[in-house]
Parts: structure tokens; C-alpha cells; sequence
């Protein structure tokens, strides 16, 4: 491979400047944005997604975005049946998303009084029947003692009672008294933060702790805390869990707005993600607008627990609040966080690099989700490390 540090950088910016900034060359990659340099050379990256949808026929399409700290999306493409606009369903992907509504009310908003470490006993005027001591921390990193998804496929009848957080009809408020008041119990619970069980109702809950708290819908509270100053504009939330093989990519045809799925209802196109990413990378910032601490971004990244255990993606990886955490390979310090989502698409954040990333599929059949996102985790980030290593 050419060692592109020895090229000197004048005579890369001519051609870029000839070809209007490097703009599409055939392949659906979108052009750069910020200052042109020495760009990393994300052919590799791209060979493997194409030829991973290619070969994939549960997987008709991908696309991707890769975004830097300070210049923000640096690479755009697509492939198969999808376009670098193309809107998807994100399933668990939702998840660091949900989990920033609930930090910005927790440190970002003097006039709202919440603390995410607290008890949920303190926020919610119901008679619940869980651990009082659970606190949304312990929600979010799925340690609440709530049984966790798992058991919507092993034993779908015992979990039943819960099963309002998949329904389009309803609200949120009405999901989150339902789960807070309503026992499972022929399933196994624990005290809080004894244990990790992921996902499930204990998500809906936190929905329904934030509306409490912030005083407004959930779609209201997304609007005023993330989207409307990070400038996101179509990346909202709904409910298409029960059915998502009827999704036809068309924005205004979401449903369950009123009682969207705060574990994966989200939807989004790769540009309004990418601006999740940075201001993942940016310590909280959205450009000038300081959108979350740099205490609640690290806070969400915080290990609660470790690999032995973690389920869906194996042992191994740890668990933050939202975010998957990745042990490094040869020792050193963490740098490595991913949320992956159950249609196989997943986001990530390399806080080494100062780079993060997404990664649309959309295999709404539920059969081979992991398949995708375990191969961009495993496979394709690390082709994506190496190309910008060799220009840094």
C-alpha cells in the first residue's frame, strides 16, 4: 500500500479540488466535509461491505458513515438496495440515543429535578411492585433486577404481562404503570444492581420516568433536549417492533408515536446519526452548543459490567448505560464502544482515534441481525482502524 505520508499534500488537493471536493465517484459516496488533508483511503472498507451484501441474502443492502471528532462525516456509502438517505430501522441501535434523553435531564436542565441516581420510587406516583431501590441508572445499564428480554422468546406467555412496551397502541405512560405495577412472576428477578439481564421492560420504564420528570412527551422531550440543537432532523422514535418487515422507509408512515420503544424504536438516516456520534466524540457538543456534560457523555461509558455474562454479543464485552464496551486485544486502557441493534446495524465510537462510525442493515427478519453487526464489530472496524492509522 502507498504510504500516503510521503505524498505531499498539495499535490492531493488538486485533483480533490478539479472533482468538486472528491464528490461522488460512482460508488454512492457522498463528499467530504471540512478542510481537505491527507483523507484515509476507506477503499478496503468499503470492498468488505459491498461484498458482505453481496454474499448476504438476508442482508440486501448497507450503508455506512464514518465521522471524525472535528470534521465530521468524513465518508459516505452505500450499497445493494440502500442510498446514503435511506432511513432505517434501528432496533437496539436506539438505545445510546434513549439513554441521552435521560442524562440531559439528569445534569443538563436546573429547572428539572432528577437524579438519575436515585431511587424511580421518587419520580413515579404508582404503587410498583420491583425493588425500591432500582434506580434509572440501573434501568439503562440493564441491572434493574426487571426480567430482561431474553425471556420474550424463551417464555413468551410468563412475560406477557409486560408485553405492552412492543405496542404501537397506547402510550407510554399507560406501558410504564403497566410494567412498574405488574409483577412477573414465574420469572426469575434479582435485587437491583445485583445482576445484568438485558433489555426488556426495564426500558420502557426509564421512557416513562422521563416523561414524569421532563413533563412532556417523549417525542417533545427528544425534540427539545438532542434533536432541535444537535440539529438532527428526521431521526425520531416509534414503535415497529411487532412488525417491522412492513417498514417501507417512508418517515410519516411511522407508528406508535405515543408509545415509542425506548430500546429500539428509533429511526434515522445515516446524516442525523452521524451528529449522534459527534457529539459522542466532541465531549457533549453539537458544534457551539454544549448539548450534554462531558461528565454524562463519560458517565455513559462507564463500565457497570464486565464481560463474564453479557449475553446477546457474547463474553467478553462490558456494558456502560446504552453502549457495549470492547476490551482492547493486546491490554491498555478501553477506546472501543458499540450499540448494536437486533436488524444488524450498529454505531460505534473510538475515543483512541477520535473517529466513530454507523452502519445501516436492515434484516428485519429478526434471524441473522447479529450477522451483520457482529461482522462490522469484528471485521469491518478494524479495516476502518487501519486505514486511519496509516495517515495519522
Amino acid at each position: 500500500m502507498t504510504n500516503l505520508k510521503k505524498i505531499p499534500n498539495l499535490l492531493l488537493l488538486i485533483p480533490c479540488i478539479l472533482i468538486a471536493a472528491c464528490s461522488d465517484n460512482g460508488n454512492n459516496v457522498a463528499p467530504i466535509v471540512g478542510p481537505l488533508q491527507v483523507e484515509p483511503d476507506f477503499t478496503a472498507a468499503d470492498a468488505w461491505l459491498e461484498e458482505f451484501v453481496a454474499a448476504e441474502e438476508l442482508f440486501p443492502g448497507g450503508s455506512m458513515a464514518i465521522v471524525d471528532k472535528k470534521r465530521g462525516i468524513i465518508h459516505k456509502v452505500a450499497f445493494g438496495n440502500q442510498t446514503v438517505d435511506s432511513v432505517v430501522l434501528l432496533a437496539s441501535t436506539s438505545k445510546v440515543p434513549t439513554v441521552m434523553v435521560l442524562m440531559a435531564l439528569d445534569g443538563d436542565d436546573a429547572n428539572v429535578d432528577f437524579d438519575i441516581r436515585q431511587p424511580i420510587v421518587n419520580y413515579l406516583p404508582w404503587l410498583g411492585v420491583w425493588d425500591p431501590a432500582i434506580t434509572t441508572e440501573h434501568l439503562l445499564s440493564n441491572r434493574s433486577g426487571i426480567p430482561g428480554l431474553q425471556y420474550q422468546f424463551t417464555r413468551p406467555a410468563d412475560y406477557a404481562s409486560h408485553i405492552c412496551q412492543y405496542s404501537p397502541i397506547g402510550s407510554l405512560q399507560a406501558c410504564a404503570e403497566t410494567i412498574f405495577t405488574t409483577p412477573l412472576p414465574n420469572l426469575p428477578s434479582k435485587p437491583a444492581n445485583s445482576a445484568f439481564d438485558y433489555g426488556g421492560s426495564q426500558w420502557q420504564l426509564s421512557g416513562g420516568v422521563a416523561e414524569l420528570v421532563g413533563g412532556g412527551t417523549w417525542a417533545q422531550l427528544w425534540d427539545q433536549y438532542i434533536a432541535e440543537p444537535c440539529g438532527i432532523e428526521l431521526a425520531r422514535y416509534g414503535n415497529l417492533l411487532y412488525a417491522p418487515a412492513s417498514w417501507d422507509g417512508n418517515p410519516d408512515s411511522l407508528v406508535g408515536l405515543d408509545n415509542p420503544s425506548m430500546e429500539g424504536g428509533m429511526i434515522s438516516n445515516l446524516e442525523d446519526y452521524a451528529r449522534i456520534i459527534s457529539l459522542h466524540l466532541n465531549d457533549g457538543a453539537c458544534g457551539e452548543k454544549q448539548v450534554l456534560t462531558r461528565e454524562a457523555v463519560a458517565f455513559m461509558r462507564e463500565q457497570r459490567t464486565t464481560g463474564e455474562g453479557a449475553g446477546a454479543l457474547g463474553s467478553g464485552l462490558g456494558y456502560g448505560m446504552g453502549w457495549w464496551i470492547v476490551p482492547p486485544k493486546d491490554g491498555g486502557s478501553v477506546y472501543l464502544y458499540v450499540d448494536p441493534g437486533f436488524y444488524g446495524s450498529v454505531s460505534w465510537v473510538d475515543v483512541e482515534r477520535q473517529y466513530g462510525g454507523v452502519v445501516f442493515f436492515e434484516e428485519y427478519t429478526g434471524s441473522a441481525g447479529s450477522k451483520g453487526s457482529g461482522g462490522v464489530i469484528e471485521q469491518l472496524i478494524p479495516i476502518i482502524q487501519e486505514a486511519i492509522d496509516a495517515v495519522r
